[in-house]
């Protein structure tokens, strides 16, 4: 007998979920998980010089205490779909928060390196199903009208959550220890694991599809050996075998990645879709926008705790302005200059400058007043809030809604994966230039062609994004019409196929039961 959807929906619920409505009660739950696995991306970057203190090494040698968080993350974001959908999104979300919560301890407790790197990895197979589940019960329980607000509450945390972590890691470092930048998430995990027991209602697809094994080994292999060959390549030199294998294998499977997904008739990542031009322009333009980004925040803690001599908080403080400006510009964009300018003035300016403010930090030596600093990270930050809501906004301007949770899957996975390759990027420049590597090459010196280098990622994405045409996305500058009245044919935003009686629940409670 097929399997039908389970929606358990209590008998009697408890007084205070009757006030407040079910789908308030999902946000919570979501934008709690949603704060601890973003925070966890940046807390760690302050505390590289410490943790290369603990374990007698040297702080770019730890990047793979970030780098192994990151490819976790990326390789389980697309699977987390058929996860959710075959063991059900309550069971998993809570199995994945559990997870995240028990790595984060096991981390803190870590005696060497390589035990945090295997945690950390650990740490994001959790997150990497908690974001994407989580989001999918977001979405089912707010009808299509409401979820704007839904959307908004989603954006704040994550930039609040990135711009909390440098300094909450700099004060945990400084006050207490590294550990406590892990064990600050087991209060906050137990937390909402309770809740989530408490206020969510399980669903399961009636007909979970087969999961893609092919597909997830060689996309995994693909990405593991191009971290490998970038970060390694330094340390053991170019010309290694290991080393040239690693990069050899990594195109070739890349291609029999592609190749097996284009002939799977339920794939791990819709490759068609990148047939659509601002899909893939998007995706293509993003890659390098997000790692030329994320590679200059990685570098940032180690150049102002190394040359600068700064403690962990002060960097974390220094830090902060990029995040508060980029919240700032990046909510104007999305109210006013992205609806008159559209998404191409917006990328293409804003990551010039963005790649402009990275170059000046050629000018950021060892003595530098922190104030210089830190007012141009605040301008970095400006520059590229609205490049992120344009880009967003763009990439699924021309998808169709039946296609949209597909593509929101790949576009995660290309943000986890640029995001890791960046930090690569500048770790292997800055390991190559170091002065035991290279004759003649200061620490400072060494920093500012790093900076550079991921300057020139951006740089490359204002070029792509130049290709946007802003009439195709004009549809996403005009303000939302009045949502149709939804049929049982209709599939739901992202990123979860609703059900016929889901999509018109008002949300006030718990989903309806499918049989």
């Amino acid at each position: 007998m097929a399997q039908h959807t389970i929606t358990n929906r209590p008998s009697s619920p408890p007084g205070h979920r009757r006030r407040l409505p079910y789908r308030y009660w999902v946000a919570v739950v979501y934008v709690l998980g949603l704060f601890v696995e973003i925070m966890d991306t940046t807390i760690v970057n302050v505390a590289v010089p410490a943790l290369a203190a603990e374990f007698g090494t040297t702080p770019i040698h730890t990047h793979w205490a970030v780098l192994g968080y990151l490819l976790s993350l990326a390789l389980f974001i697309p699977a987390s779909g058929w996860i959710g959908d075959r063991f059900g999104t309550k069971r998993v979300f809570l199995v994945a928060l559990a997870l995240f919560t028990v790595a984060s301890a096991l981390c803190g407790l870590a005696q060497t390196l390589d035990q945090l790197i295997a945690f950390r990895i650990l740490q994001g197979v959790g997150g990497g199903m908690l974001t994407p589940v989580g989001g999918a019960m977001l979405y089912r329980a707010f009808p299509q009208s409401q979820r704007a607000k839904a959307a908004t509450a989603v954006f704040g945390v994550a930039v609040l959550a990135p711009a909390i972590g440098p300094v909450l890691g700099g004060l945990l470092v400084d006050t207490a220890s590294w550990r406590w930048i892990f064990y600050i998430n087991i209060p906050l995990g137990i937390l909402t694991v309770a809740l989530a027991a408490t206020v969510l209602v399980e669903h399961r697809e009636p007909h979970a599809r087969r999961f893609d094994i092919a597909g997830f080994v060689l996309g995994g292999t693909a990405l593991t050996t191009t971290l490998y060959g970038l970060s390694l390549g330094p340390t053991l030199g170019w010309t290694s075998p290991t080393i040239v294998a690693a990069l050899i294998c990594a195109p070739l499977v890349a291609v029999a990645f592609v190749m097996v997904e284009r002939t799977r008739s339920e794939p791990l990542v819709h490759v068609a879709l990148f047939r659509d031009p601002m899909f893939r322009i998007g995706n293509i333009a993003g890659g390098f926008l997000i790692g030329g980004y994320l590679g200059l925040i990685f570098l940032l803690p180690l150049f102002l705790q190394g040359p600068q001599g700064q403690s962990a908080l002060h960097s974390g403080l220094i830090l902060l302005p990029q995040s508060v400006g980029a919240l700032v510009s990046s909510q104007i964009a999305g109210r006013w200059w992205y609806r008159h300018y559209g998404p191409r003035p917006l990328m293409v300016y804003g990551a010039l400058l963005a790649a402009a403010s990275g170059v000046a930090f050629l000018a950021v030596g060892a003595d530098t007043d922190p104030l210089v600093t830190a007012a141009l990270l605040g301008l970095r930050g400006l520059a590229i809030g609205p490049v992120f809501i344009a880009l967003q906004t763009a990439t699924y301007a021309t998808i169709s809604p039946a296609a949209t949770g597909q593509a929101v899957a790949i576009y995660n996975t290309q943000r986890q994966v640029s995001a890791a390759v960046g930090i690569a990027l500048g770790a292997a420049w800055l390991t190559a230039r170091t002065p035991d590597k290279a004759e003649g090459v200061d620490p400072v010196s060494a920093f500012h062609e790093s900076f550079v280098l991921v300057s020139i990622l951006l740089l490359v994405g204002a070029l792509i994004s130049a290709r946007i045409k802003t009439a195709d996305a004009r549809a996403t500058m005009d303000p939302p019409p009045e949502p149709p009245t939804r049929t049982a044919g209709d599939v739901a935003d992202p990123p979860a196929r609703l059900s016929a009686r889901e999509a018109g629940d008002d949300g006030a409670h718990p989903p309806r039961s499918s049989t």
